[in-house]
């Protein structure tokens, strides 16, 4: 059976191991020469097989059946060698048994997908983020499992139906107290997080068509908190004879006048307290988050904080500047400070960057730009998030541009 000189496919059959009197049946792809076997699972009598036609012989029923099975396996090879020729793929015998058997590229399963994306990630993303993917991986095996009562997918299943249901499963799933466990921007942190493994699939020819091509992500909009200026002095004059409070305390204090995240304030060293060109000390590192290099000029609350803790037990140990504790229990005792200095605001470690941007810099006249450069932001609609112009800076600005104005005025009508 051949469709052209390069191409052809065979069925032929070699003697039972097991049953002298029995042939199994093996069908053979060739392609400029090269060949792939398939076996068929398929036995049949010696006597019932034609060696010449590549057929079994007879009229009987089961002669018929096995004799259309060998027709659909032929019709379906040259299926996939026509898919192959469509897709513009190489064309190899391997290449068309492994279409055949469905352990090609194009039969990838979702949890192939999941378990390729997070083992290549391990390497490019930070544990804290990869975490994230984690979390996701066990809320799609659940829909799964669940919703659609299977174990894994085809990538080529996947269409807009797919997503809308997944949305709906995530905003409606409880823990074990029969509470909602997602808000909307957390189910559509998840639902971007898989968006991102389709990309990949879509990158790799995995898919061809991407199902979130029509699918928009709806994230609410909503004032990260910071502390005002008021609010910050409240905590910078308040006290502790408890050491552990004293020291969270002072750490946050740090990041709310250097701008550093929770793990770039525990991890950062001595060494990385230099002098700068003007002679000031500056803080040289990079972020953990996004390797980015950053470089702060150290302002007199922190180099207090700094000078606060030079000889302490902790930093001298570690070498370390400050003698944070995790980030679990840095939280658990900021609530405690921000109730002993009652500010009504749900406080945490990461509150410090949007204090720094808004509160320190912005508002006292420093360019978003320049904000922006001392956050490690590589993008300024990222500062834009942490930094707000707050109706003071507004009101000053304004003020300021009166004031121009009515210069301008008067040097007009001195000319005139």
């Amino acid at each position: 059976m051949r469709s052209n000189n390069t191409f052809a496919i065979i069925f032929f059959s070699r003697k039972s191991r097991s049953n002298s009197n029995f042939l199994n049946i093996y069908c053979r792809i060739t392609v400029e020469g090269k060949r792939s076997e398939i076996s068929l699972k398929r036995s049949i009598p010696v006597n019932n097989w034609d060696v010449s036609k590549g057929k079994a012989r007879g009229l009987s029923t089961e002669i018929r059946a096995f004799n259309n099975y060998l027709d659909s396996v032929y019709s379906k090879i040259l299926n996939c060698h026509k898919q192959l020729l469509e897709e513009d793929k190489l064309i190899t015998s391997q290449a068309i048994k492994a279409r055949y058997l469905g352990i090609d590229d194009v039969h990838k399963t979702l949890r192939e997908l999941i378990a390729y994306h997070n083992d290549t990630m391990t390497s490019v993303l930070k544990f804290g983020t990869l975490k994230n993917y984690y979390t996701t991986e066990r809320y799609l095996h659940k829909f799964l499992k669940e919703k659609l009562k299977q174990h894994d997918i085809y990538l080529k299943q996947l269409n807009y139906r797919f997503l809308c249901d997944f949305e709906q499963f995530l905003r409606t799933h409880k823990n074990k107290k029969g509470k909602l466990t997602l808000s909307n921007n957390g189910v559509m942190k998840h639902i971007e997080r898989f968006k991102k493994m389709v990309n990949l699939a879509t990158k790799m020819e995995w898919i061809s068509k991407n199902p979130f091509v029509q699918f928009q992500l709806k994230f609410e909009k909503f004032d990260r908190q910071y502390l005002t200026e008021r609010e910050l002095k409240l905590i910078e004059n308040t006290y502790y004879q408890n050491d552990r409070l004293e020291k969270i305390k002072d750490c946050f204090l740090f990041a709310c006048y250097t701008g550093l995240s929770y793990i770039d304030a525990k991890e950062l060293n001595k060494d990385q307290i230099v002098k700068g060109i003007d002679n000031r000390y500056w803080i040289f590192t990079k972020r953990e988050k996004t390797n980015q290099t950053v470089k702060i000029p150290i302002l007199p609350k922190a180099q207090q904080i700094i000078e606060k803790y030079k000889q302490h037990p902790d930093t001298l140990y570690f070498n370390r500047v400050l003698p944070l504790c995790s980030n679990q229990k840095a939280n658990k005792y900021l609530r405690e400070i921000v109730d002993d200095c009652k500010i009504n605001k749900k406080i945490t470690f990461h509150v410090a960057r949007h204090t720094f941007a808004t509160t320190v810099m912005l508002s006292n006249g420093v360019p978003i730009e320049t904000v922006s450069k001392l956050l490690g932001h590589t993008k300024l609609t990222t500062t834009q998030i942490y930094a707000r112009v707050i109706e003071t800076k507004i009101s000053e600005d304004i003020e300021s541009l009166l004031q121009r104005l009515e210069t301008k005025k008067q040097k007009q009508s001195l000319v005139n």
